[in-house]
């Protein structure tokens, strides 16, 4: 079974959440299985196998997840990308809008060194607004978007091609 057909069978779908009419989809049943945790992981090494890489930064939260145990399975550096204020130390930020409502992302402004290839990591790309914020941020800073890397991607929302601008190094285990 392919690592698709296998989160397919487990994410599942909570229909009105966080407000009537989104179908959100829900990955924390994939987080009570630790085989198929590190078969994720793994599923993005190997798409991301051979590609430069120096910095991976997750997308809170749930970015976190998955792009932390992949930052340490390609012995890389992780990033966390923050909500506005939750982050200690000085910060930059970016704005943006999202399906349903409006949201400020910060990084540290150490977060890298400038010229850093930075691959972006979240649990998913819907329409795209947080992780083209994300890509802002890396900008910034004096990085460089190396890529993207999505558990999961609603496809029938287009937004891929907000992102080529910056990288069309986008990889997802799941369409939808």
């Amino acid at each position: 079974m392919t690592i698709e057909e296998q989160l397919k069978e487990v994410i599942r779908d909570i229909v009105d959440f966080p407000q009537p009419g989104i179908v959100f989809k829900d990955i924390t049943p994939i987080l009570k299985d630790p085989e198929l945790c590190t078969a994720v992981v793994e599923a993005f090494a190997e798409r991301l196998q051979g590609q430069d890489i120096d910095v991976i930064a997750g997308i809170e939260s749930r970015g976190f997840l998955f792009g932390l145990m992949l930052a340490n399975r390609l012995s890389l550096p992780f990033v966390p990308i923050r909500k506005q204020g939750k982050l200690p130390f000085k910060t930059i930020a970016e704005s943006y809008k999202l399906e349903y409502g409006q949201a400020t992302i910060e990084v540290h402004e150490d977060a890298f060194a400038p010229g850093a290839r930075v691959l972006l990591h979240d649990d998913l790309l819907a329409t795209g607004g947080t992780v083209v914020a994300a890509s802002k941020l890396v900008e910034k800073l004096g990085g460089i978007v190396a890529g993207y890397s999505f558990v999961i991607s609603l496809d029938f929302l287009n937004s891929r091609g907000r992102l080529t601008r910056f990288s069309e190094n986008i990889v997802s285990l799941v369409g939808y």
